[in-house]
């Protein structure tokens, strides 16, 4: 009996399916499994940047963090002596302990430039956490950073402060579209 003939009823008792587990896959075992990957790859693909956006996610879920919640987003036009106008983005978000301000600015050589101000923020550590890179600066003593020529792409924003009692805290935005 080949390890693929089934009892008369098309049914496997639990020692042979047991026995049949731990065998090594054969080249029918291959072939089958090739053609259901094959199904799901052409029926049911995965979203492009979904993997990605996964383990960034569960990258931030490291942080025991505050999360803060978005507010406010604006969408403005510049092009101060120009023809041509760039979407300019306002974003706000806010938590219990700090709230920040960003302008996102695209450039022309396909990067990004973000504003950005904390109340309070003297001092405050500032990190863009993009999926495969983070970018750090220390807000000025009015709580404004700014990062340049940072790539489009998804990213969250980790404010590191420092509560009443002296203790660390980080605070984190939700993800965004640079």
């Amino acid at each position: 009996m080949s390890r693929h003939d089934d009892t008369d009823l098309g049914l496997v008792d639990e020692a042979r399916e047991s026995a049949l587990a731990a065998e090594d896959l054969d080249p029918a075992d291959y072939a089958l499994l090739n053609s259901i990957h094959a199904y799901y790859d052409e029926s049911d693909p995965v979203p492009d940047g979904l993997v990605e956006r996964i383990q960034f996610e569960l990258t931030l879920d490291a942080l025991h963090a505050e999360a803060a919640t978005l507010t406010q987003l604006e969408l403005s036009g510049s092009g101060v002596r120009s023809t041509s106008t760039e979407a300019v983005r306002t974003i706000t978000f806010t938590s219990e302990s700090v709230t920040t301000m960003v302008t996102i600015t695209p450039q022309p050589d396909d990067t990004v430039r973000v504003d950005g101000w904390a109340a309070p923020g003297a001092g405050l550590l500032v990190e863009v956490l993009l999926t495969d890179d983070t970018h750090r600066t220390r807000a000025d003593e009015d709580g404004r950073f700014v990062f340049e020529q940072l790539p489009s792409g998804l990213a969250k924003f980790a404010l590191h402060t420092v509560d009443a009692e002296g203790s660390d805290h980080t605070v984190v935005s939700p993800t965004i579209e640079l």
